[in-house]
């Protein structure tokens, strides 16, 4: 049976050193410059874990400045086998209320800055062209193992979601807003691509546990998305997510990855284009 080693990457109010029972700090050097703080290692019922916060623990970096790259890559270079992550987002649907959590199974990028892949030619970056297939970005097996986790605590959770990921800093505006709707989002944010990508890159067992906070701006007769508002929200159920999180640590841990591990890996490597 294969041993795990679980990457947790959370924002405000998820990096309590508190998740561990037993912690130390360590700092990753990557090929592609440094991570967004150091990493935290530790073990959640007994289970070894590195947390790593997304965007600082002070969150000091904004969603387009994140080094994706290098978090995923650090992650990768600890051990880790998953990653779980939780991220804060508007709801595009009305079945979808503030407070529930989605876990989200596809995504639409709407991003322009931001770099997708660890293979770009540069030197001492891996050689060659990847064209991953993304049909299927998020790990279906770990997705499952949170939605359970979800539902045992009793928690409201969506079994599947699309999250429209914006490049940021700012919020939709309502035509946009509408638009994604109309595409069939049902979810937005900020930080989910490129993160799943590059993680299906590393043959990292990716998922992640979406919590509404607001919606948006395109409904009617409800007020408009704010920073206040997306605190206040995430804070009232930062310790729900964190429960889910320490929940779904004990369930990977229970299960044999082996197969599922060098499946994911064979695909990456099965479609990387080397120079003839």
């Amino acid at each position: 049976m294969s041993k795990v080693k679980i990457g947790i990457i959370g924002g405000s109010g998820l990096n309590n050193p508190s998740l561990f029972e037993e912690t130390s700090e360590c700092t990753v050097q990557t090929p592609y410059g440094d991570p967004s703080d150091v990493l935290r290692e530790g073990l959640i019922n007994g289970v070894p874990c590195v947390l790593l916060a997304r965007h600082g623990r002070k969150h000091t970096i904004m969603p387009t400045n994140v080094n994706y790259r290098a978090n995923l890559w650090a992650l990768k270079e600890k051990g880790c086998t998953h990653v779980v992550v939780s991220t804060a987002c508007g709801s595009l649907q009305e079945h979808i209320k503030p407070g529930d959590f989605v876990i989200i199974d596809q995504f639409i990028d709407r991003t322009t800055k931001r770099h997708q892949t660890f293979y770009d030619g540069a030197d001492n970056h891996p050689p060659g062209i990847l064209h991953l297939p993304m049909d299927t970005p998020f790990c279906e097996d770990t997705r499952k193992l949170l939605l359970e986790s979800c539902q045992e605590l009793g928690y409201t959770s969506h079994s599947t979601g699309t999250m429209v990921t914006i490049e940021g800093p700012r919020f939709s505006s309502k035509a946009e807003s509408k638009m994604f709707r109309h595409w069939g989002g049902d979810v937005i944010n900020m930080t989910t691509v490129p993160e799943v990508v590059l993680a299906r890159e590393l043959g990292l067992l990716y998922a992640a546990v979406a919590m509404a906070t607001d919606y948006d701006c395109w409904r009617e007769g409800e007020e408009v998305v704010s920073v206040e508002k997306v605190l206040k929200t995430f804070k009232m159920n930062a310790e729900k997510a964190t429960k889910v999180l320490k929940t779904v640590v004990s369930k990977i841990a229970a299960k044999d990855w082996t197969e599922k591990i060098s499946t994911t890996t064979s695909a990456v490597k099965s479609n990387i284009m080397l120079a003839q």
